[in-house]
């Protein structure tokens, strides 16, 4: 017996069933109210919180599908079982319809009973789960929680969010691993068909040969290999959004086939003619030039401009420096168990300085493998790449170049204090000089700690 749904309605009038099915659903671990007439129910259901009404369809005061009307205009949540006699199977699957979640056809035996509750247990469960995975699939990509602190982000969440009030198509533009599927989905979940399936195809990832049957289905016998019906994925996504990823590496016989279905919101099967009516918002993403593949014949130019109705352009992460630190941040706390990592001065410097030409996608790779390698919750140079280290330097040498041994000189002196945190003994014996002389460069260098 399932603690969460523990108290049971039990409403029959034939007064020999009901103590039996009183006895057979104690013995299983429920509660048990029960009542003789749908008014008696009635009553006991609105004083009491009762999450099983087990009733019989045929009432002497009261008809069954009253009840159930009535019940499940009180409680949306409440698990309804009908018991019925095998010649008014017609009226419970009805009832079924109107707001029952099962039924139980007289004569039936206590395995039976125990199968049908916990059957409906289990589908009120999963429903429950249900909604708290969209709750929080609506929370994830709710636009507040898109880390966002430079202005360059801040106008395009500001576009996304009139965009996806709307059901324009949007082609979304930006180089690898800056976010594009994330604003996609953003998109989806803050609009009208939120509650409608959201169908992704990666189009670099699915073979030429199969893509036509992955995106707009196929029927049996429509070419070797295809042994049964298959269902594509505009299908999927109708009522919904379709999001059509690295839509620039889409072949020019699929390119016409799409353009029909912005068109004339129609497709076929493969190896069929039959033509199937689909509505389904359409995003596309890329991080190609549409309008330079458009000029040399590598993208239909009609379709091009029946996707790019709304264009959202994503700034790459060395255009939008602002946001870093609270990626770095936040890419901490997703990956690390105890949300105890730190990152040292140096490394952090050395990652706000790194061009990032992966984008999102490379920070968050990056604080990954420095947490997995790491031997203390202490991010430091050693754990990045060497590739951003190098960077990092060849970027600074240039302004290196122009300072003056004055000031090359206050620097190492004031990072070896920084680094041994004031302590001028230990700063001295870092820098390699006796601690007098630390002193006195200090003091002509009007270095003050």
């Amino acid at each position: 017996m399932d603690k969460e749904f523990n108290k049971v309605l039990l409403i029959d009038d034939d007064v020999s069933l009901n103590k039996v099915l009183f006895f057979q659903i104690s013995q299983m671990g429920f509660e048990v109210t029960t009542a003789f007439d749908g008014k008696t129910g009635t009553t006991e259901f609105k004083k009491k919180e009762f999450d099983i009404i087990i009733t019989d369809l045929q009432l002497p005061d009261l008809k069954g599908m009253e009840l159930v009307r009535l019940f499940r205009g009180i409680n949306k949540r409440v698990i309804i079982i009908i018991i019925t006699a095998f010649g008014t199977i017609d009226n419970a699957i009805e009832a079924v319809k109107i707001g029952a979640d099962d039924y139980l056809t007289k004569p039936f035996g206590k395995e039976t009973l125990r199968f049908v509750i916990e059957k409906a247990i289990r589908l009120r469960q999963l429903e429950q789960e249900n909604l708290q995975l969209r709750g929080e699939l609506f929370d994830k990509y709710d636009f507040n929680n898109i880390i966002s602190k430079s202005s360059a982000m801040e106008d395009v969440l500001k576009l996304t969010g009139r965009v996806a009030e709307s059901d324009a198509t949007v082609l979304i533009q930006g180089e690898s691993g800056t976010g594009k599927e994330l604003v996609a989905r953003a998109i989806h979940y803050n609009s009208p068909r939120k509650d409608k399936p959201l169908i992704t195809v990666n189009c670099p990832s699915i073979p030429e040969s199969l893509m036509e049957s992955e995106i707009f289905g196929h029927v049996k016998g429509a070419f070797t290999g295809a042994l049964k019906d298959r269902i594509g994925k505009f299908a999927l996504a109708n009522n919904g959004t379709i999001f059509l990823d690295e839509i620039g590496d889409l072949k020019e016989d699929l390119q016409a086939r799409l353009l029909r279905v912005l068109q004339e919101k129609e497709f076929e099967k493969v190896g069929d003619s039959k033509l199937i009516k689909v509505d389904a918002r359409v995003v596309a993403a890329t991080n190609k030039n549409l309008e330079e593949l458009v000029q040399v014949g590598k993208f239909r130019e009609d379709l091009f401009y029946r996707l790019n109705v709304v264009t959202i352009l994503i700034p790459p992460l060395r255009e939008r420096k602002d946001d870093i630190p609270f990626l770095i941040d936040h890419f901490l706390k997703k990956h690390s168990k105890n949300n105890q990592y730190q990152i040292a001065d140096e490394a952090f410097d050395i990652m706000l300085n790194h061009e990032w030409p992966g984008n999102v996608r490379e920070l968050e790779n990056t604080i990954e493998r420095a947490i997995v390698i790491s031997q203390d919750e202490q991010i430091t140079p050693e754990l990045l790449p060497s590739v951003h280290k190098k960077n990092t330097i060849e970027k600074a040498q240039p302004e290196e170049n122009n300072l003056t041994l004055d000031e090359i000189e206050q620097r190492a002196i004031n990072s070896a204090l920084k680094k041994t945190g004031g302590n001028q003994t230990k700063a001295a014996e870092l820098l390699g000089i006796p601690r007098h002389v630390l002193i006195y460069r200090m003091k002509k260098l009007g270095v003050i700690r």
